[in-house]
């Protein structure tokens, strides 16, 4: 494992919030009202509340509902029947419904606005709260009519477009099960996860906007409708302005306020148990079918409302704009924005286009007060040398948010000195897997150069070593060790549970094993150093690939680079790093020679590379993370067909790259 003498013994301290931002935190309202009633004391601040929260579950889990005043329409029998995971049974015999939290705000506040979309026009338009109820009830009670019903899936090939949003909440209203990709996946993509759910029902746009061109999709919308034969309803949305063809129904008419003389559409919400289905996300499938996660309508509408209100500081009045695509959990995240009344922005375009700092425009025309982004978007900046300080009003930006991969030391750096020198920063990282973070931020405490801030309410983390053993101040396993409510209740078609149970549990049964290495501190921070299921070991001495990462695109000339670790017949083991040389930079005997100082004296002597070679790019998921594994299966000599699942994948042509370097070395050894 990575050495904990790799890590600085106290970082610097980049932010404190004021006593006014602590005093007026709601996570501050919500320890005074759970110390009330629990004997916590305010001077024992956010580790006690942490404690509190994960050894006493049922008495956490319990105030959140009380304290955010979660509407149950048949009362739970308790809080949390069975522990066990998996399978943990919360809130056997409640009955409630996702969206009507969702719009609870519309009921007082119709006027004000709840979506503000944007695209790559950069003019703001604004959705009331009276009007997304509206929507959201005339989309439900035709879908009722269309013989749509608890149960049933809905998907959604669809950018991050309000309609988007409308159609996720009709479905969650009358018990449908959403679904959805986002349009800039290919066909084969999209069916590889929707043929394991057999959707009745597909709301599609005729195509997208993206970096200025307009992207037709009704070819591939075909293809989806040919493959997919449980199809019996096709919504279309006409986004670049296309007539609905056939049978398909036009979105104006989905949304469309009844005839004069007909009756009023009903705003009912239908009444489903704790763990009804609410929508399925998937894994990113780089080495096979992606994983049909299916998270429960109680169980997420609990977390989202905790992470969202407590550890994001949101509320109403707020502006909570995150760049995603509907094929990431952070945009049902974002979504989870309105349970606690805040407007949530979309902005559904590039994130370089018309320029590289269009995402701090986006929050700049919207008053974005909540901005999250991916680290690999704020190292972008930091590398193109921007100053979104100096070129842009971030005044009402308080808080921002990353996640995606490991925000490095210098990205925090560069926040601080060239983005918001007031701004809250909160590193995240958690996982499609329960749909929400279980690291990352808490408003009342200080930022840490490179640190997320804590562990988050309710979620019992450690990090484990190889034997099992709680370790502070050392590598570990991330480990969680008492279930949370937004953890999977199933994944599709797999009725023993087998794939779920090989997917967390194998390693320490009963426990749930995520693949990340952390360090947590004596100080209550975490270090998160990348995935464990691709880590490099060299000489017994383990490390994450993120840290030699964070080394190697601190130097200009670096883009962007991979690293592996492989295994040889001989015993021995092979180490290369393969680097993106920067438009103009050279990937030379000189930039070889820097790189590997940097990794020795920064990183670590033992994982200086065996080779560094010049890569045409790096393969990433869909959703915009390196893959690790594939490579190192390409190049073991695996075939590009048995390696990787290609409907997972950006880029196939790169990894056609790292699968002929594989086949020439192979064809050596032999």
């Amino acid at each position: 494992m990575p050495s904990a003498a790799q890590q600085p013994a106290v970082p610097e301290i980049l932010w404190r919030p004021s006593a006014e931002r602590v005093a007026a935190a709601r996570i501050t309202d919500f320890a005074g009202y759970v110390g009330a009633e629990q004997g916590l004391g305010d001077h024992e601040g956010y580790a006690a509340l942490w404690q509190w929260s994960v050894d006493d579950p049922d008495g956490f889990w319990a105030s959140v509902c009380a304290y955010f005043d979660i509407a149950f329409t048949g009362p739970p029998n308790r809080v949390l029947a069975d522990p066990g995971m998996p399978g943990a049974v919360w809130f056997p015999g409640a009955r409630l419904n996702y969206a009507r939290h969702a719009l609870r705000r519309a009921e007082t506040h119709p006027d004000e606005t709840a979506i503000v979309h944007v695209d790559e026009s950069l003019e703001p338009r604004e959705i009331s709260w009276g009007e997304l109820r509206r929507q959201v009830a005339a989309a439900a009670h035709r879908l009722r009519g269309l013989g749509i019903g608890p149960g049933d899936r809905v998907a959604g090939y669809l950018p991050n477009i309000p309609e988007a949003v409308v159609a996720l909440l009709a479905c969650a209203s009358i018990g449908a099960v959403w679904s959805s990709c986002a349009p800039d996946f290919g066909a084969r993509s999209v069916l590889d996860r929707l043929q394991q759910i057999e959707p009745v029902a597909l709301v599609t746009v005729d195509g997208y906007r993206y970096a200025g061109k307009e992207i037709d999709r009704r070819a591939e919308v075909a293809e989806l409708i040919a493959e997919l034969p449980t199809v019996r309803t096709v919504v279309h949305v006409p986004l670049l302005g296309t007539p609905a063809d056939g049978d398909a129904v036009a979105w104006a008419d989905l949304i469309a306020e009844p005839a004069a003389g007909d009756a009023g559409i009903p705003e009912d919400f239908e009444p489903v148990p704790f763990d009804h289905p609410l929508w399925i996300l998937y894994s990113s499938g780089t080495t096979g079918l992606p994983k049909a996660i299916v998270q429960g309508h109680g169980g997420i509408l609990l977390e989202h409302v905790k992470h969202n209100a407590l550890h994001l500081d949101l509320g109403p009045g707020d502006r909570f704009f995150w760049f995603t695509s509907t094929g990431w959990m952070m945009w049902n995240l974002l979504v989870g924005g309105l349970l606690v009344g805040a407007t949530i922005v979309l902005y559904d375009g590039s994130p370089g286009h018309p320029g590289p700092d269009v995402q701090w425009t986006v929050a700049e025309r919207t008053g974005t007060t909540v901005y999250g982004t991916s680290a690999a978007y704020v190292m972008a900046c930091r590398k193109k040398g921007l100053r979104p300080r100096d070129t842009h009003d971030l005044s009402k930006v308080r808080a921002l948010g990353t996640t995606g991969s490991p925000l490095p030391p210098d990205g925090f750096r560069w926040v601080y000195e060239a983005a918001h020198p007031d701004v809250w920063l909160a590193s995240v990282s958690g996982g499609t897997d329960v749909c929400s973070a279980f690291l990352g931020g808490v408003p009342t405490l200080p930022v840490y150069c490179g640190e997320l801030q804590a562990r988050l309410l309710g979620c019992a983390i450690e990090a484990w070593d190889e034997a099992g053993r709680p370790v502070v101040d050392e590598v570990g396993e991330l480990v969680i060790t008492k279930p949370m409510p937004s953890m999977p209740v199933f994944f599709w078609n797999d009725p023993d549970h087998e794939r779920y149970r090989a997917a967390y549990f194998d390693t320490f049964p009963g426990v749930w094993r995520h693949g990340d290495w952390i360090t947590l501190t004596g100080r209550g921070t975490v270090v998160v150093h990348g995935r464990s299921d691709s880590t490099l070991n060299r000489q017994g001495v383990r490390m994450g690939s993120a840290d030699i990462y964070e080394a190697v695109e601190r130097i200009p000339e670096v883009a962007e680079s991979l690293v592996v670790g492989i295994e040889q017949p001989d015993g021995g083991y092979w180490m290369p790093l393969f680097v993106v040389p920067a438009p103009g930079a050279v990937l030379d005997d000189a930039l070889r020679d820097r790189i590997k100082q940097v990794i020795r004296t920064e990183v670590s002597p033992r994982h200086v590379p065996d080779e560094i070679l010049e890569a045409p790019g790096v393969p990433h998921t869909l959703t915009g993370k390196r893959i690790e594994i594939p490579v190192k299966k390409l190049l073991q000599g695996k075939s590009l067909d048995t390696a990787v699942n290609p409907g997972s994948v950006d880029d196939m042509e790169i990894l056609g790259f790292y699968a002929r370097l594989g086949r020439e070395r192979n064809t050596k050894q032999q």
